[in-house]
């Protein structure tokens, strides 16, 4: 392992395109190595046994508001223009159910509400805030009109607070204020979750685009190797294989595994999913729906409609739960859970990962933060500014 003049640790966004810009833009030797049997990170996507395309680690839907990033990413996939819209599935008093956009929009408001009230009500709000805004929570609780500060009761109750409970196993009495107030209603009836300038889907899928990413003379990868049975950092210089190594090294992985977790783990949120294939055309009407009130799953995801493949009379869907991360052997650490003290404590690992000046720490369990795969490419490329 010694015998390269890089070391990616991980192979989504982060790792994959970190390593294609020192091999193709610095001519530099990389090698990838991934713990898991395939690359791709929590973006991996592949054919089940129905032939259906599916995203075995939940959905990614890709879209950026940043050029750079679109433009780059292009140079490995064409796109399928794809606008993702999300549902709320909320169980009704008098029996069934009703659907309604999510985040709350101007839509939302005859579905919830009827379409006499719901005129009402988008009026008021109109003529309070104006068009195309997006209004928090706190903004309609104290507008004078009670039917206004009744809205943001609804959208608590209905929305946010019991979906918020199950995706951070949190009480409701426990959540952050602050996070419950900023809590937005878009005042317009574009019903897409993204307002983005740049959507879609890769064509053929994200698997194919890593590939074509890493697909390079300069990278080599090596998949199910655990890096951290060959990469040592407990010391004053990076051991790879006993051997000191000088060269780059960015990790994607956890930080606090890293550093053997020197200072107690670092608090995550895990997922389980559980998939069924159906004989159907379609089961929803949407690629998302959320279950924001009943039900111990969030949300059900089926594929097809994301994807936009083609194939008559089967689907697959997807159930997703949430649950606090053990670290047991086969979990995935999924979201970190940041406050005040988590931070506090990722901070003692970027400390020791600071003595290193080749030891480089991207991506969302390496830095403890959230995100988006627009964002961790960016992330990459502005480090690899740095290192060419």
């Amino acid at each position: 392992m010694c015998n390269y003049d890089a070391l990616v640790v991980g192979s989504g966004f982060a790792g994959a395109v970190a390593a294609r810009r020192l091999a193709e833009e610095a001519s530099k030797r990389v090698l990838v190595v991934e713990r898991r049997d395939h690359i791709g990170g929590n973006a991996y996507d592949c054919l089940d046994q129905a032939g259906v395309l599916i995203h075995r680690y939940g959905p990614h839907i890709f879209h950026t508001n940043d050029k750079r990033v679109f433009h780059y990413l292009s140079r490995f996939t064409s796109w399928q223009d794809y606008q993702h819209k999300v549902v709320a599935s909320i169980p009704l008093k008098e029996g069934g159910r009703t659907q309604f956009p999510v985040p709350f929009n101007l839509t939302s408001l005859a579905a919830a509400f009827g379409p006499e009230d719901g005129q009402r009500l988008k009026e008021k709000l109109l003529a309070a805030y104006g068009a195309e805004n997006k209004v928090t929570i706190l903004e309609l609780r104290q507008n004078p009109d009670p039917e206004i500060a009744a809205l943001a009761d609804y959208v608590y109750e209905h929305i946010f607070v019991h979906y918020t409970t199950k995706q951070w196993g949190q009480r409701p009495e426990d959540i952050d204020p602050n996070t419950t107030a900023r809590v937005p209603i878009f005042l317009s009836e574009d019903c897409r979750y993204f307002q983005d300038a740049y959507q879609g889907m890769p064509l053929q899928g994200y698997t194919p685009l890593f590939q074509r990413m890493l697909d390079h003379p300069n990278i080599t990868m090596e998949l199910g190797t655990d890096a951290l049975k060959h990469l040592d950092v407990s010391g004053e210089s990076i051991l790879l294989d006993g051997k000191r190594f000088d060269r780059p090294v960015i990790y994607t992985g956890q930080a606090d595994e890293l550093f053997a977790f020197q200072y107690g783990p670092l608090p995550y949120r895990a997922l389980d999913f559980v998939f069924q294939t159906l004989p159907m055309d379609f089961y929803q009407t949407h690629g998302t729906v959320n279950y924001t009130v009943d039900e111990n799953f969030t949300r059900i995801t089926e594929f097809k409609h994301l994807t936009g493949q083609k194939i008559p009379g089967v689907t697959t869907i997807m159930r997703e739960y949430s649950r606090a991360y053990t670290g047991l052997a086969g979990e995935i650490p999924y979201y970190a859970i940041i406050n005040r003290s988590n931070n506090a404590l990722y901070a003692k690992y970027a400390a020791l990962a600071a003595r290193h000046p080749n030891l480089h720490l991207l991506g969302r369990l390496a830095e403890y933060k959230y995100y988006n795969m627009d964002a961790i490419t960016a992330r990459a490329l502005e480090l690899t500014d740095r290192l060419i």
